[in-house]
């Protein structure tokens, strides 16, 4: 089996990248969709959540409220102290479900679609309080020695330029309806502090084994995948 973590920065492409790969016949753990999952009522996760970070996030309904957890994560702040429940949880969380792919078929290609898996502190089995570094954007942490190398065999980043970055996100957001220039511009705004707080893709691009650029045509973005895909297979092998 090979383990490949598949990764890059908000509105990079990396979904559309990994529904291609998954087209080919790789099996795609969704780090995105397995924290949902985690963060559903009476899962381990939420009970954590809403704990710590108090009944403001908590819907009527018993759900919780993903928006007022953003807002309070991303605008106030606080977005470590959540990483620091969820992460650990999802990674573990990937960690079984890959073993279980790995016991059906041996020659399995799993790929994790990830926008952390450089930024985030921790591993599967433990995890450790120290700094990323002394960068504004937390350096790559435990370079020679991160948990990223423990849990992948290969690793892939889709890139992007920045404004399509934002403007990718700015019409995900918008789901079709049409934006007054001021809601434009708060999106706008929000998707440069996501960015910010992620390292940037040069910095990325050095300790990958695999790059892919989608700033044009998803036509582009097929191409590369389809001619990554082979060296995939043979590493599973």
């Amino acid at each position: 089996m090979l383990r490949v973590g598949l990764t890059g920065g908000l509105g990079s492409g990396k979904s559309t990248a990994a529904r291609l790969f998954a087209g080919l016949g790789a099996h795609v753990l969704q780090s995105d969709a397995i924290g949902r999952e985690l963060m559903e009522p009476r899962q381990a996760v939420y009970a954590k959540i809403a704990a710590h970070f108090g009944p403001d996030v908590v819907l009527a309904d018993g759900r919780l409220d993903r928006g007022a957890l953003a807002r309070i994560a991303f605008t106030d702040g606080r977005v470590e102290e959540l990483n620091a429940i969820v992460h650990p949880a999802v990674i573990a969380r990937e960690a079984e479900l890959s073993e279980e792919i790995r016991a059906r078929d041996s020659r399995a290609v799993v790929i994790v679609e990830s926008a952390l898996i450089f930024e985030t502190k921790y591993s599967e089995t433990k995890y450790s309080e120290t700094k990323y570094g002394e960068t504004k954007y937390g350096g790559l942490h435990g370079a020679s020695g991160a948990g990223w190398q423990d849990r992948f065999d290969r690793i892939i980043l889709v890139t992007a330029p920045e404004e399509v970055k934002i403007a990718r996100f700015v019409a995900r957001s918008a789901a079709g309806d049409a934006l007054s220039n001021e809601r434009r511009a708060g999106l706008e705004a929000e998707a440069r502090r996501r960015i910010a707080q992620q390292i940037p893709d040069e910095q990325k691009s050095a300790l990958c084994d695999y790059v892919l650029t989608n700033g044009g045509a998803l036509t582009e973005l097929e191409w590369q995948v389809d001619q990554l895909w082979p060296l995939l297979q043979d590493a599973a092998r």
